[in-house]
């Protein structure tokens, strides 16, 4: 059974590409489109023998915006991404951990 920490209620994309998640805790997460581009964990981004990341940020566009959101089960999401990538799933677990927000208690 996940936490509050990780149980997203609910998460959109907004019109300036971030994409913002608000948590069953209360705490809301947002996103820059870049940053979040930049640590998608497939294995198109990370060899999945050493785990070491293979996508190098400065072939992700600047402009880079997530076009679709879709659920993955209660525990994840896809993304479609103007660049044409859409194999990532990010959990809601990886989210919190990459939350850019301040530190949490």
């Amino acid at each position: 059974m996940s936490s509050p920490r990780t149980q997203a209620q609910h998460y959109l994309a907004l019109p300036n590409g971030e994409i913002a998640v608000k948590w069953a805790d209360g705490h809301e997460s947002f996103y820059p489109a870049h940053y979040l581009r930049c640590s998608c964990a497939c294995a198109h981004c990370v060899d999945e023998m050493s785990g070491r990341k293979t996508l190098r940020d400065e072939s992700v566009p600047a402009d880079v915006r997530p076009v679709e959101l879709h659920p993955v089960g209660r525990y994840a999401i896809s993304i479609k991404w103007s660049d044409g990538h859409d194999t990532g799933i990010y959990s809601f677990d990886q989210l919190r951990r990459l939350c850019p927000g301040k530190a949490e208690s």
